[in-house]
């Protein structure tokens, strides 16, 4: 009697990180790990949930204003993890999230969390697009379809311009109120200014068409006999910042400068925000100022 030859088994080929566009790191606390001295189990969930947020901004999409827009919101509908290795205290893991299906009403993501390339956890979520309202459901809307099918494809999703107050000014000094006014709480009268008309402004826009971040870049002066550019109204939409939004658009304006002749560049950076200044090359000189009530710094760069 012959005998059936014995069926392989076949195994799904093991995520790695090359699966993943987006990625966020975050390092584990101490009040994450449970008695076994390893994560607790649940704060996974945690961990893929803050990493959605990353998610939105990594998309150029600040999350809350983009669905009151649209009208609706995702609501998670099923949330499987899987796990292969724990996390302990102190270990960075990387979180990592691919949207891989788009239904009429829901999303859904597939995750992993990786320990260098160990891999961790994996996960999947099931979101469902619903009226806030009534949580029920109703399609997800083709902007939100496109953005997400472009991000996974690898697309950029924020585009940057240049131009004068009549081309930016609008777009821009929705970003300045927002920053400088409603959160700092300087005086309205003097955000702008008589140099926004003689200056080159840059705004950073999303998918969407919404400014998310602006600079300027004011005309060329002569300081100690050095031709000297100053870049001022430097703000970030508050959800987006730490995405790079920033720099994209100092380095424009930087180079913006350099290509003018200009041999140095000058701001006024505010105290706690000589660090960013400091990593994008410039250096602080002289000694603090007050500029309505905010501690302020000058720096510069050599171009």
């Amino acid at each position: 009697m012959s005998q059936t030859s014995p069926q392989p088994i076949i195994r799904a080929t093991p995520l790695i990180r090359q699966d993943f566009r987006f990625s966020s790191r975050l390092r584990v606390r101490w009040a994450e790990v449970d008695l076994q001295k390893i994560v607790f189990n649940a704060h996974y969930l945690m961990y893929f949930d803050t990493a959605i947020s990353d998610y939105w901004r990594a998309m150029a999409i600040p999350y809350e204003e983009t669905m009151h827009q649209w009208g609706g919101d995702l609501y998670v509908k099923k949330a499987s993890v899987e796990y292969f290795a724990s996390a302990r205290y102190e270990d960075q893991l990387d979180v990592m999230l691919k949207c891989t299906k788009i239904g009429n009403s829901s999303v859904v993501f597939n995750g992993a969390i990786f320990r260098s390339d160990q891999l961790l956890v994996t996960c999947e979520l099931i979101y469902v697009y619903a009226n806030p309202a009534t949580q029920s459901s109703q399609p997800v809307p083709a902007a939100f379809r496109e953005l997400l099918t472009a991000f996974e494809a690898g697309e950029p999703m924020t585009s940057l311009k240049t131009g004068d107050v009549t081309a930016l000014g609008a777009d821009a000094f929705v970003i300045r109120e927002a920053v400088f006014v409603n959160e700092q709480g300087f005086a309205l009268e003097i955000e702008k200014d008589a140099f926004d008309a003689t200056s080159l402004h840059a705004v950073v826009y999303n998918r969407l068409g919404k400014p998310l971040a602006t600079g300027r870049l004011l005309p060329t002066s002569v300081v100690d006999g050095v031709q000297t550019s100053k870049i001022g109204r430097m703000a970030v939409h508050r959800v987006m910042r730490g995405s790079k939004l920033g720099k994209d658009i100092l380095s424009t304006l930087v180079a913006a400068a350099k290509s003018r002749g200009d041999k140095q560049v000058k701001l006024g950076a505010q105290w706690n925000a000589q660090n960013f200044y400091a990593k994008q090359g410039f250096t602080a000189q002289g000694e603090p100022f007050d500029d309505e009530g905010m501690p302020h710094i000058e720096m510069v760069k050599r171009l």
